[in-house]
């Protein structure tokens, strides 16, 4: 039968398919997040070749056995149904599809990166008491900048962290969309302006780690890398030194100098750190000219949009305690254009009456 010789050929060609993969890096992870996601994506892969390797053999098979040459075939032009047949072919995917929900039910649960780690690694439960290391991520174009809050310290495409600590990234962004991704970490995860999002991992063993942006983010996407050190605690400590060491110190007017968009920007240390700097970034404020975006909200929600003064007064009706009468209560609120910079005096004097109003109910 010919049949065999074609397969053999096949089967000789499959290392030449597996070369694309040299660098597995997402299937051989350091990182117990990552070693997870590695084996989600091995669990479906298993359960969708099961439909898919049934159906190519059996396609191949049918070709062939029902080739015109061969006169020996069966030959039923009055064939069109067979119960088991149909059960076959609807119930096997029903059940694949079945169990493809669970584990992914599952998976997105367990693997939720705002949840806290439960654990170092398959064999190894969190220690109590463990206090996870707080690093901040800002998306800029186009490099990484890394805050480390507790240390108070700052570095740019250089980051790193102790072996078998927990980390919590609070991640965000400075003008577009992009996506944190360390490969031997955990899964990537997208920075945007004006919000913070989470990531919890670990990793487990030591080495120097690529990281990267996951998402164009325009003409510097390419070279916006970084390398993440996974060390032991001493080599964590030095590490910090190092950094503490630097000159340089990452306040407001340093800040919007680096927000500016550049190319191939080597590793760049800060010594200090302007205190809840993070913060101004997620709501947009570095600049002081500008109102920080949880400001406005909480003017908006305090029904903002006047229209003939800085500060107006809208009236609320409420009933009387004698319950004779009815009277008019006035709450403040600042109109939208006094966020703009050049409102700057209105701004300032609107906060400041939000402030001393504590935001009234």
């Amino acid at each position: 039968m010919k049949l065999f010789p074609v397969l053999s050929r096949g089967l000789r060609a499959l290392p030449l398919l597996m070369l694309g993969g040299c660098n597995t890096v997402v299937m051989h992870a350091s990182g117990d997040i990552a070693v997870q996601q590695g084996k989600l994506i091995l669990v479906a892969t298993y359960l969708m070749l099961l439909i898919i390797v049934p159906v190519i053999a059996l396609t191949i098979l049918f070709a062939w056995r029902y080739r015109a040459s061969n006169t020996k075939a069966t030959y039923t032009p009055d064939w069109d149904h067979s119960t088991q047949l149909e059960l076959v072919i609807w119930g096997a995917p029903l059940l694949i599809i079945i169990a493809l929900g669970l584990v992914t039910w599952i998976s997105t649960h367990t693997l939720d990166p705002y949840q806290p780690l439960r654990r170092l690694d398959a064999e190894r439960d969190l220690p109590a008491g463990v206090q996870p290391l707080e690093v901040e991520v800002v998306a800029l174009d186009w490099k990484w900048l890394f805050i480390y809050p507790e240390q108070g310290i700052a570095t740019v495409n250089d980051l790193a962290a102790p072996v078998d600590r927990p980390i919590r990234f609070h991640i965000t962004a400075s003008t577009v969309m992009n996506s944190f991704y360390i490969p031997a970490l955990a899964g990537q995860i997208y920075a945007m302006p004006g919000m913070q999002t989470t990531l919890s991992a670990v990793i487990n063993k030591a080495g120097d780690y690529d990281g990267m942006s996951a998402n164009y983010s325009g003409g510097g996407f390419s070279n916006m890398r970084f390398k993440f050190h996974g060390v032991d605690q001493a080599g964590f400590n030095a590490w910090v030194a190092q950094a503490k060491a630097s000159p340089l110190a990452l306040d407001r007017p340093a800040y919007l100098a680096l927000e500016q968009p550049s190319k191939k920007v080597p590793v760049q240390r800060f010594g200090t750190v302007t205190e809840k700097l993070f913060d101004a970034v997620v709501n947009r404020c570095v600049d002081t000219s500008h109102m920080c975006m949880n400001q406005m909200m909480a003017i908006d929600e305090q029904g903002g949009m006047g229209r003939n003064d800085s500060v107006a007064r809208p009236q609320v009706l409420v009933s009387d305690p004698s319950g004779e009468q009815n009277r008019l209560l006035t709450k403040p609120y600042v109109r939208a254009d006094v966020c703009a910079p050049e409102k700057g005096g209105l701004r300032q004097a609107a906060a400041q009456q939000v402030a001393a109003s504590h935001l009234p109910n």
